[in-house]
């Protein structure tokens, strides 16, 4: 047995048992392809690895300054992999179970304010053949605070506009029902009414809701391209991505009071806790007002001197 046959077991078992999607997937192959290449450069065998041969690992990637997320999530790949030997292939001694991840700072992510949201959208040129298009993919992705993957891969027999809901597949293949607000749903119609096919749609591209001029369904790429560019258009300088929407979704609904498990639910979190930086976005939100505008605050303080 070779590391090539143990990978390729570990990608049917991350497939298969683990129900992961093909980007989770890829990412542990390639960590796993990195602990490979270090064991192989120094000549430790794998059935003979110990748990210091991972920690001297995870000490040669630091030194590369490589992020405390990155390295979080290798060591979460070479886990899983020594698990899945441990299950498959009778190995004993799991080297990598008691290792504890590096402790990750929880970093607020950048939003949109909802001026900032309507800015952008409102930039949009309608005259431009995709100027349509681009509409009805950022009132979806604020809309229903999707994933630029569950966006790109959304099709037209998942939409049930008339219910206002749509069915998306999330991580892991996970479906899920999201309800969709009626701007969204306007734009959508719009688009797919008279905006669709520009040019003859491809052959198995049919049921996909966003298509390229080629008649192709859009790459996440080019939903990101598209951004950046919208953004310099609409005069906003913060560094955004499609994902920034999905932020923006969910700290406008916390702000407005919507329930935590609902938002969890339409975000199609696992855990609760994923969901919770939300509230954390909140509080800084609340901190901004108080300092604004309570009369005790440095601003309006009067000197007495």
């Amino acid at each position: 047995m070779n590391w090539e046959v143990w990978k390729n077991d570990f990608k049917r078992y991350l497939l298969l048992e683990r129900g992961l999607s093909s980007n989770s997937i890829d990412a542990y192959l390639l960590d796993v392809s990195k602990f490979e290449a270090y064991a192989i450069d120094r000549q430790i065998a794998l059935h003979s690895i110990t748990p210091l041969d991972i920690q001297q690992f995870l000490g040669h990637v630091n030194q590369q300054d490589i992020a405390a997320t990155s390295q979080a999530r290798l060591l979460s790949a070479l886990k899983s992999f020594f698990t899945f030997l441990e299950i498959e292939y009778d190995m004993r001694n799991n080297p990598a179970i008691l290792i504890e991840a590096p402790r990750l700072m929880r970093k607020l992510p950048d939003v949109l304010s909802i001026d900032e949201i309507n800015r952008l959208i409102d930039s949009i040129d309608l005259s431009l053949p995709e100027g349509m298009r681009n509409k009805a993919i950022l009132e979806v992705l604020y809309g229903c605070g999707l994933r630029v993957s569950e966006l790109v891969s959304l099709k037209i027999s998942n939409l049930f506009l008339t219910d206002e809901f749509i069915k998306v597949e999330g991580k892991g293949s996970k479906e899920r029902l999201i309800p969709i607000g009626k701007q969204a749903i306007k734009y959508l119609n719009f688009y797919l009414q008279e905006n669709r096919s520009i040019a003859p749609i491809k052959a198995g591209q049919e049921d996909m809701v966003f298509l390229n001029r080629r008649g192709a369904a859009l790459s996440r790429v080019m939903i990101f391209l598209m951004i950046k560019k919208q953004a310099m258009q609409a005069g906003i300088t913060k560094q955004i991505s499609p994902h920034t929407f999905r932020h923006s979704f969910a700290t406008h609904l916390v702000e407005g009071g919507a329930d935590l498990r609902a938002v969890q639910d339409m975000l199609g979190h696992e855990s609760i806790s994923t969901t919770e930086i939300y509230t954390h976005l909140d509080n800084a939100y609340l901190h901004t007002v108080i300092t604004e505008f309570h009369p005790r605050s440095k601003k309006y303080i009067v000197s007495r001197k």
